[in-house]
């Protein structure tokens, strides 16, 4: 995982995916995950596993973005 990306996935994606994983309180593991990276992305030196890495940009893709709630912005 390059610098860029897992800064773009710590500041814009993470605090998202946090927010929906420790809103549905279904799976414990993920929610100590997700809280897990959030701890340790904030630290400058820290770099994730592959493993991690891999399952972030998976959470963060599947996650990472705004819900769409199927109505439009712009009115006719």
């Amino acid at each position: 995982m390059t610098e860029r990306e897992l800064d773009e996935i710590l500041t814009v994606r993470w605090p998202l995916v946090l927010r929906r994983v420790m809103a549905d309180g279904s799976d414990t593991w993920l929610q100590g995950f997700a809280r897990s990276i959030a701890r340790h992305g904030k630290r400058p030196t820290w770099q994730p596993s592959p493993k991690q890495a891999a399952l972030m940009r998976q959470l963060a893709a599947e996650l990472g973005h705004p819900k769409q709630d199927g109505f439009e912005l712009i009115e006719r």
